[in-house]
């Protein structure tokens, strides 16, 4: 497989991992408002998507100022990776269990409570800078665009389950979510190791 296809399908299974607790969100968000207005879905859907793009692209951007002045670090990006990714879907799916499912969200859903769901969502996201380090600005760029597409699909499909369905699904999606993310820790840092 050439480096673009692996690029490709490493950010796609990335995206996928990261959107679990939008994907929890917006299932509850349809919950939340079940006759929801289309263009509302469109909505926040992309407001999750941008700040699982951004925050990527933050993460890579402080990587990379770092490792520009401190070529040192370079060797501990592997286990820097796996440390967050892991500890990230360890979280995830002890809180999917603790939680055994009880979404709650009050109210209607504002613009500012939306935002503050779009951070709270993707600052795990963050971490992935330091996954994607090793990649040049129009990779990194690449990867965060799969991210944002892969999450806004997921959205579209929480907040239509969520209409439909209920929320039995929330606490297998964050549970799946943590799987990816810990996979994902894994293949970097073994991958990492071999270079």
């Amino acid at each position: 497989m050439n480096s673009i296809a692996v690029l490709i399908v490493n950010s796609i299974l990335l995206g996928i991992g990261l959107a679990m607790d939008a994907f929890s969100v917006s299932i509850a968000n349809g919950l939340n408002e079940p006759k929801m207005k289309k263009s509302k879905f469109f909505s926040i859907a992309g407001v999750f998507a941008f700040f699982q793009a951004l925050m990527p692209l933050i993460g890579w951007i402080c990587v990379h100022t770092v490792i520009k002045y401190f070529k040192i670090f370079e060797k501990f990006i592997p286990w820097i990776a796996l440390i967050l990714l892991v500890f990230i879907g360890m979280k995830m799916i002890i809180e999917a269990v603790r939680n055994n499912g009880k979404e709650e969200v009050a109210g209607v859903l504002t613009i500012r409570l939306l935002i503050v769901q779009g951070i709270a969502t993707s600052i795990d996201a963050l971490s992935a800078g330091f996954t994607i380090a090793e990649y040049g600005i129009f990779s990194a760029l690449l990867c965060a665009g799969i991210i944002s597409v892969v999450t806004f699909i997921i959205c579209i499909a929480g907040l239509l389950i969520g209409k439909k369905v209920g929320d039995k699904l929330s606490t297998k999606a964050q549970i799946f979510g943590g799987i990816i993310l810990i996979g994902i820790g894994l293949e970097i840092f073994v991958s990492g190791m071999i270079k």
